[in-house]
């Protein structure tokens, strides 16, 4: 009798009644709606702060770019006199004085991104494949080259301000006293000398972005294919252009996109080395709507401008997806 009874109780011990049944089934259940329901809990913080950051003062300025709010009816912004697309024309007339400014403002940005965009990527591409090399002293200029990047724009920005300074700057005691390269002190700061001041500073800035970027995706190339390259005989340039270059053209789209984009709207370096109005040579697009927006005190125009220079850069960054990043192949 005892044989019987001891599995009977092994079994009762194993599964008493009433454990796995009733009660099982809605901790199941709340523990799954629970697992469901966290991602979107860790989420939700990034959300609710990015529908206060970006969205909805996305929203608003598109709405004041249909009004006429000025600085006489900026204490009841929500009552400003709604003018439709006057504001759009006004600033896409290339015959009228802010059409005038607009267009100017607009293809001096072009030429400027051009500039600061070719020159930093050529920095970074030559500081990259030389510094994928093993040799002494490699990590410290790694880090020497990192340092504009790291350094604030706000602090970058007035040092070099600094050393452009007409009378008492590096550049002009270099070039004179110096080197004696020039007779008189130029003024880099006012004149046609700002635009190339701005290159200079926006360059200095921008290319350990480059580098950093490229240098990554230079690593990740297996030194297999440069030694077999070696073998075959393939010299230093064809190798560069065989291997380097079809290995890096993922990278080389995405830094050339964020660096096009970032230099496209850059308001920093011009609004710390100019102040609240650049020079005339070196007035870009974002410096012209702050003019307009908080210093003229037309924010209906200057909305009108930022809503079209947002729409600008989203048919180019569109346009330049299509054609330059690489495409998924279907499998027929």
């Amino acid at each position: 009798m005892s044989t019987t009874e001891e599995p009977r109780s092994r079994a009762a011990e194993e599964d008493p009644p009433g454990a796995a049944g009733p009660a099982s089934g809605p901790r199941r259940r709340r523990l799954r709606r629970q697992g469901v329901l966290l991602p979107y809990g860790m989420v939700l913080p990034a959300a609710v702060l990015e529908l206060l950051i970006h969205i909805i003062p996305m929203i608003l300025g598109i709405y004041i770019a249909f009004t006429s709010l000025t600085q006489l009816t900026i204490r009841n912004w929500t009552s400003a006199p709604f003018v439709g697309v006057e504001n759009f024309v006004r600033g896409l007339d290339p015959s009228g004085a802010l059409g005038s400014d607009l267009f100017q403002s607009l293809f001096r940005t072009a030429v400027y991104t051009a500039l600061v965009v070719g020159l930093s990527w050529v920095l970074g591409m030559a500081a990259a494949v030389s510094l994928n090399t093993k040799f002494r002293g490699r990590g410290v200029l790694r880090t020497l080259f990192l340092v504009p990047y790291a350094l604030p724009v706000y602090v970058a920005a007035i040092i070099w301000a600094f050393m452009f300074n007409h009378r008492d700057g590096m550049i002009n005691r270099l070039l004179v006293q110096d080197l004696g390269l020039l007779d008189d002190r130029p003024f880099w700061l006012i004149g046609e000398n700002a635009f190339w001041v701005l290159v200079v500073v926006s360059v200095w800035r921008l290319w350990p972005f480059a580098f950093l970027m490229l240098l990554a995706a230079l690593q990740s190339i297996p030194e297999d294919m440069y030694e077999a390259a070696a073998i075959d005989g393939a010299s230093t340039w064809k190798r560069f252009t065989g291997i380097t270059m079809p290995m890096v053209r993922p990278a080389n789209a995405v830094v050339l996109l964020v660096m096009g984009l970032w230099t496209f709207n850059e308001f920093n370096i011009p609004f710390l080395l100019f102040g609240d109005t650049s020079p005339d040579s070196a007035r870009l697009i974002s410096p012209l709507i702050y003019e307009h927006s908080f210093v003229n005190w037309n924010f209906g125009l200057g909305a009108a401008m930022s809503v079209l220079l947002l729409v600008a850069l989203i048919i180019a960054s569109a346009v330049y997806v299509r054609m330059v990043l690489p495409k998924g192949s279907s499998n027929d």
